[in-house]
C-alpha cells in the first residue's frame, strides 16, 4: 500500500463543491442550462403575449415603457447564447473537449471584469432613461 497524505487527493483532484472539476462543471451548467431555460421560457412567452406582462405607470412611477420589442429581441439572443454556452461547457466536461470550455471561461471572465468595473466605478454607469 502506497502512503500518501490525506490532503493531496482532495486538492489535486476536487474542486467544485468537493466534486472532481468535470463533476461540478457538469452539475453547475445544468443547474444553470435550467434556470437560462426557464428564463428563456418567459422572455419567449413575454414576446408572444405582450398584454400579460404589461405594468401600469403607477406601478412603474413613470409614463415610459421599459420592454419594447427590440429590447425583449436582445435579451432572447442573449439568453440563447448563454444557453448554448453552457451547454458547450456541459458537453465539453462530459466529453473532455477541452476547446469547447474555453468559451465558457472568456465568458466567465468577461462577466467578472463588467462587474468588477460597475462595482469600482459606480456613478461612471449613466442611467438610461
Amino acid at each position: 500500500m502506497k502512503m500518501v497524505a490525506p490532503w493531496m487527493p482532495f486538492y489535486s483532484t476536487s474542486c467544485c463543491l468537493c466534486c472532481h472539476v468535470p463533476a461540478g462543471t457538469i452539475l453547475l451548467g445544468t443547474w444553470d442550462l435550467i434556470f437560462n431555460a426557464v428564463v428563456l421560457l418567459v422572455l419567449l412567452s413575454a414576446l408572444a403575449n405582450p398584454d400579460q406582462y404589461q405594468s401600469s405607470n403607477s406601478e412603474l412611477g413613470g409614463g415610459f415603457e421599459f420592454m419594447d420589442d427590440a429590447n425583449m429581441c436582445i435579451a432572447i439572443t442573449i439568453s440563447v447564447l448563454t444557453v448554448l454556452n453552457w451547454a458547450m461547457a456541459v458537453h465539453g466536461a462530459y466529453k473532455q473537449h477541452v476547446t469547447r470550455i474555453i468559451p465558457f471561461f472568456c465568458y466567465q471572465i468577461f462577466g467578472f471584469a463588467l462587474n468588477t468595473v460597475v462595482a469600482v466605478y459606480p456613478n461612471s454607469i449613466q442611467e438610461y432613461t
